[in-house]
């Protein structure tokens, strides 16, 4: 994603990342994490406001912080660091509402040409997952890092 981006802090796992978002609400804390699912590979990111100094979020708070893009970019970005650390890792996303991941379908669909050349992207729908096409109403979203034609895993 080409947008304008916050500065990132991460762990040294590169599993956790957070970062200040500016605006009309003032600064608020957000968090992102990647927790590896009941399946081994497939990690969920996580994603909401910080709460207070642990690794601990609210992904149903709505901040309305008038940054959406910015943000969005900025989790965007945790995932091409997280898959670079971990390139066999396939990253499992929803938003904890339907409008939430109707925001993560719009970002994906406006950034799909950019994402598809490092990722292969599934939508989830009408369940079973298939290739990410544009205009679907996907329910969830998973993202494997393509191998650069000189690597093996």
């Amino acid at each position: 994603m080409r947008d304008k981006r916050y500065q990132l802090k991460f762990s040294k796992e590169f599993t956790v990342f957070d970062f200040i978002s500016e605006g009309p609400k003032g600064r608020i804390p957000k968090l992102i994490k990647y927790t590896e699912t009941s399946i081994k590979g497939i990690y969920n990111l996580g994603f909401g406001d910080k709460l207070g100094e642990s690794d601990d979020f609210d992904d149903e708070v709505i901040s309305n912080n008038q940054d959406s893009l910015r943000v969005l970019a900025t989790v965007a970005a945790t995932v091409y660091t997280f898959t670079d650390k971990y390139p066999k890792a396939s990253v499992f996303a929803t938003g904890s509402t339907i409008a939430r991941t109707r925001l993560y379908r719009i970002g994906i669909s406006n950034n799909l040409n950019e994402i598809e050349e490092d990722f292969e992207i599934l939508g989830f729908l009408d369940e079973e997952w298939a290739k990410f096409e544009k205009n679907q109403n996907y329910s969830a979203f998973l993202l494997t890092r393509k191998l650069n034609k000189n690597e093996t895993y």
